[in-house]
């Protein structure tokens, strides 16, 4: 089993995703992703892991997923049943992913 490892200069593809979110709809929207993870993405060529977050205020959700490669992404974006939770994700929450390169990790 993969698990997340924050590592500078691995060569895979981070994308955090932020998502802003009503209060109200905030738990709802934590369940559709990890519930897209578990259904869809554990399934797709490439992924590595996928970690939801919430916000103590309830307006944002986070999701820092990492990816063997821009290609394997690419290719689960054009997956239909990914799409069809991304579309679910779109009709309760605004979200700009980012994708990322680890600079640099600290650890005490």
């Amino acid at each position: 089993m993969s698990e997340t490892i924050i590592r500078a200069g691995d060569d895979l593809m981070t994308l955090i995703n932020v998502f802003t979110v009503a209060p109200e709809r905030q738990q709802e929207l934590v369940v559709l992703l990890a519930e897209a993870t578990e259904k869809v993405m554990t399934r797709m060529p490439g992924f590595i892991s996928a970690n939801i977050h919430r916000s103590d205020d309830g307006r944002y959700v986070v999701n820092y997923a990492q990816w063997r490669s821009r290609a394997d992404f690419a290719a689960m974006r054009e997956n239909p049943d990914a799409h069809e939770h991304m579309s679910r994700a779109s009709a309760i929450a605004a979200f700009e992913p980012i994708i990322c390169e680890v600079a640099a990790v600290r650890h005490i």
